[in-house]
């Protein structure tokens, strides 16, 4: 069954606030490395997430936008956190804090990505689904995805400017 087309369960799936969901990537976003917590939580055997895009695990609910948002900053070799509703491979989801860097060639150029991922709070998850319900209707309010895109991200952005806060500290906020 294709990813996009797999049915959601409505099942949180959880992992201890002393585990961490690690993975690497190729600049493309293709999975290159996953550890057994990730492995275990997305329900994915190793075989079956290495050499895919980082997308499989994508849930629906998730704005584009905050993923074009940590596209831009990190292929601008920053880091950034966020919050992201995931979907694991029978259709159960599980929120992670994730924080994303570069790794660097030494010449300076991106080789990859690395995401370390932290159970979040409860706190925070219901305000990040809160506005990503927001966010997400505005990018679905529009016929042409990338419009969507356009429009949930000026209203992110417009959200950031009228609370005085850049996207981290808007996260550490939560």
């Amino acid at each position: 069954m294709k990813q996009e087309n797999l049915r959601l369960t409505g099942v949180e799936r959880h992992f201890d606030e002393d585990e961490i969901i690690v993975s690497k990537t190729d600049p493309k976003g293709r999975i290159t490395y996953a550890n057994d917590v990730f492995l275990r939580i997305s329900g994915y055997s190793e075989a079956g997430l290495l050499g895919q895009p980082h997308s499989i695990i994508r849930h629906p609910d998730m704005p584009r936008c905050v993923f074009a948002l940590m596209w831009d900053t990190i292929a601008k070799g920053r880091e950034i956190f966020a919050y992201v509703i995931n979907r694991a491979a029978n259709g159960d989801h599980y929120w992670v804090l994730a924080n994303v860097t570069p790794t660097f060639n030494p010449d300076g150029t991106i080789r990859g990505y690395h995401s370390n991922r932290r159970k979040p709070r409860r706190e925070a998850i219901t305000a990040a689904a809160g506005l990503y319900r927001q966010l997400r209707a505005e990018e679905d309010a529009l016929q042409n995805r990338r419009d969507g895109m356009a429009r949930g991200s000026a209203t992110l952005m417009d959200l950031l400017k009228s609370q005085g806060v850049d996207y981290d500290q808007f996260v550490f906020a939560l």
